[in-house]
């Protein structure tokens, strides 16, 4: 057995164990994972003393230069890369959301070739607003190239939100294809009428985004496309659950055999609604709102009860000119925070660190559950021999602070400013590449690939 690089002297944290061990990498690939000492020489030798030894994080939800209303956020592929990779992630999945008029597999082969552009990897979920005779077709043709997972919204009415009739028959065409949902639910109608009593009483600014759009929103929308989901055999992924609630409702349809997954972010599981009465509330705006701090220890919870499948960031990289010009009026406002650099080492943090997350647990949701979610596993998601060799060297014991200057996303603010964190990404490394090193890009040159996704199981 011969290797081009070795990560010694590590602890190795995989989804289903942890326990000392020497990665060995060849060709982009792991090899092997040796008993420590025991790896063969290589031109590269990567000591992991004292540290634990993680696959790459796989961001199940990023936007990257999303348009929504009549803002477009602020990154591009290399820029959201960048800072993924500093965060220790080393694949994002982005959407290709069509506007009025544009086909699905159109926009979704757009974005799909922007992948050259990052400095990792990325698979793609496709959308689809309004049925026609056509989908069936692009779905097809998408789900053979390996873009298998289709985004929904039952909120945003006249930009993306789909009908139930449309859900209905997309879960349908996916399901026979190898092919899944993932939706974002909100019952638009209770959301028009919260936000209609908000701006009649003169409470629609951003102090007011939490009494916008309920929780009760959240959960009526997400027992109706469950019951789509169950009725046609569907599975059926939820994006950025906010309540324990609706968490709950998920976790009891898989109880009755429906394939049904939780998504929770990380902001939903740190930040309160307590934001929106700070000094500067427009930057906490995001749909689902903030929730009060139960519903955040409530949610949180079920990390530990294995009821949330996976963690993202659900990255929108706006900046604070963007969030200011409409602070008045939420319903106007560019809904979404920038996260996917900060999603590891918060919940690293919060979670492991401070509520005693088993390290495996967090590997399974901010790594593992989320490639295999998406068809990713085991090609991402884990360091077991076959895999790439996005290695993250981890740093448990490093306290440091959340400061807007030292992040590499591209806006001006982060939603953690000031928080003092546990645990940061050390050195990285995407396909046996060092990229970043003590917390330095080391390479940047963009060499980042579209994957495809395997077949939803």
């Amino acid at each position: 057995m011969s290797a081009d690089v070795v990560v010694r002297g590590g602890t190795v944290v995989e989804a289903s164990w942890t326990g000392p061990a020497d990665v060995v990498i060849r060709d982009g690939r792991v090899t092997a994972l040796a008993e420590p000492g025991t790896a063969p020489a290589a031109a590269t030798v990567v000591d992991a003393s004292g540290r634990l030894v993680m696959p790459g994080g796989v961001d199940p939800h990023c936007h990257v230069g999303f348009t929504s209303g009549d803002f477009t956020s602020l990154d591009d592929y290399r820029q959201c890369t960048t800072a993924a990779v500093h965060g220790g992630t080393t694949t994002i999945v982005d959407f290709a959301i069509p506007r009025p008029g544009q086909n699905p597999a159109d926009v979704a082969y757009a974005q799909r070739a922007k992948a050259a552009e990052g400095l990792c990897d990325s698979a793609l979920h496709a959308c689809v607003v309004a049925w026609d005779e056509t989908v069936p077709d692009q779905l097809a043709s998408l789900v053979a190239d390996g873009i298998t997972t289709v985004k929904m919204f039952t909120t945003y009415r006249g930009e993306t939100m789909a009908d139930e009739d449309t859900v209905l028959r997309t879960m349908t065409a996916l399901a026979g294809l190898g092919g899944m949902v993932v939706i974002h639910c909100e019952a638009d109608h209770i959301v028009g009428d919260a936000q209609r009593r908000c701006a009649d009483a003169g409470r629609i600014g951003a102090t007011d985004m939490a009494a916008t759009r309920p929780g009760l929103a959240e959960t009526a929308s997400v027992a109706e496309v469950l019951a789509i989901a169950e009725s046609v055999g569907a599975p059926v992924y939820f994006v950025h659950q906010s309540t324990a609630e609706a968490v709950e409702l998920v976790a009891a349809a898989r109880r009755r055999g429906v394939r049904a997954y939780s998504e929770a972010v990380a902001h939903h599981l740190v930040l309160d609604d307590s934001a929106y009465a700070g000094e500067h509330p427009e930057r906490y705006v995001c749909c689902p709102p903030l929730r009060p701090a139960a519903d955040v220890e409530a949610l949180g919870r079920h990390l530990f009860t294995g009821e949330i499948t996976t963690v993202g960031s659900d990255h929108c990289c706006y900046d604070t000119v963007q969030k200011e010009s409409r602070s008045g009026d939420v319903r106007a406002m560019p809904n979404g925070l920038p996260g996917v650099e900060t999603r590891l080492p918060v919940i690293f943090s919060e979670y492991v660190v401070r509520r005693g997350l088993p390290v495996t647990r967090f590997v399974d949701l901010v790594a593992a559950a989320p490639a295999r979610a998406n068809g990713l596993y085991p090609r991402k998601g884990t360091l077991l021999p076959g895999a790439d060799a996005d290695v993250v060297i981890w740093n448990p014991a490093e306290e440091w602070q959340i400061t807007t200057s030292d992040l590499h996303m591209a806006t001006d603010y982060t939603p953690y400013e000031g928080m003092t964190l546990m645990g940061s990404p050390e050195t990285v490394m995407v396909g046996g590449r060092v990229v970043v090193q003590d917390g330095v890009l080391t390479d940047p040159s963009p060499q980042g690939r579209h994957i495809k996704a395997d077949p939803v199981r």
